[in-house]
C-alpha cells in the first residue's frame, strides 16, 4: 500500500479564540461557547448536509495546524500530570502526534444556509479561529457513548471549576451573548497546568478582547478587559 494519503479540507473554525490559549482542554466542556465550521466549495452544498440537523451531535475531525512535529516522538508530557511525566503518545490526546489530527465532539446548534453556502453553528468546540476542519461525520449515542469507560488520568479533576470573580462594569465590555461563555472558559482555569504564580497576571485573546486574570486557589479573578 502506497504510503501517500491526501487529506482534503472541507472548510474552517471560526471561534473566538486566535491563539491557543484559553481554549477549553477537551471538547464539551464549554456549553455556552459557539463556533461555526464555515464549509468551502465543493463542500459547502446543502445536498451535502442533507438530514444532518436530525442529529444533536458531530464529531468534527480536524488539525493541530500550529503543532506539527517536524520528529516523532514515543513519549509526551501531559499537562494534567504537572508537565513532568512522561506518557505514550497514543495513551494521551497530545497535539504532538504522527499525524496532527483533532477529534471533536460538538453540539449542533443550527445550520446556516448563507450566500457562501452551508455554515454549521456549533457548541462545545475546543479550536482555535481558522482551524481546518477535514471531516464531519454524525455522533450515533448507542456506539460512541461507553457508559463504563475509563479514562485514566484524563479523568482526574475532571469535575473541578474556579471560582470566577470580577467587577460588574468589567464584564459589560464583553458582548452579552458572549459573557456566559468567558465565565465558563476562565472557571476552566485556562493556566498550564504546571503554573501555580498567584501573583501573575495571565492574559488571552477572546471575542476580539483582551482578558486578563490571576488566580489564588480555587479562585480567578478577573483583573482588566481592554
Amino acid at each position: 500500500m502506497s504510503e501517500s494519503y491526501k487529506l482534503n479540507v472541507i472548510g474552517h473554525i471560526k471561534s473566538d479564540f486566535p491563539t491557543k490559549f484559553g481554549i477549553p482542554r477537551q471538547s464539551g466542556l464549554c456549553r455556552n461557547l459557539i463556533s461555526q465550521i464555515v464549509l468551502k466549495p465543493p463542500y459547502n452544498i446543502p445536498e451535502a448536509f442533507g438530514g444532518i440537523s436530525e442529529f444533536s451531535h458531530l464529531w468534527v475531525i480536524w488539525g493541530f495546524s500550529d503543532s506539527v512535529c517536524e520528529e516523532f516522538s514515543p513519549t509526551v508530557r501531559p499537562p494534567r500530570l504537572g508537565g513532568n511525566t512522561r506518557r505514550g503518545v497514543f495513551a494521551t490526546r497530545s497535539p504532538f502526534r504522527p499525524n496532527p489530527l483533532g477529534l471533536s465532539c460538538v453540539k449542533l446548534e443550527r445550520v446556516i444556509q448563507s450566500d457562501e453556502g452551508i455554515i454549521l453553528e456549533v457548541s462545545g468546540a475546543d479550536m482555535k479561529d481558522g482551524t481546518p476542519v477535514f471531516d464531519i461525520k454524525p455522533y450515533i449515542p448507542y456506539a460512541d457513548c461507553i457508559e463504563q469507560a475509563s479514562g485514566s488520568f484524563a479523568q482526574q479533576h475532571s469535575t473541578d471549576r474556579l471560582e470566577v470573580v470580577f467587577d460588574k462594569q468589567l464584564l459589560e465590555k464583553v458582548p452579552q451573548d458572549k459573557q456566559e461563555a468567558l465565565k465558563e472558559v476562565l472557571s476552566l482555569d485556562p493556566r498550564p497546568a504546571y503554573h501555580d504564580d498567584e501573583n501573575r497576571i495571565y492574559g488571552f485573546r477572546f471575542a476580539d478582547l483582551e482578558v486578563k486574570f490571576k488566580v489564588h486557589g480555587e479562585t480567578l479573578t478577573i483583573t482588566a478587559i481592554e
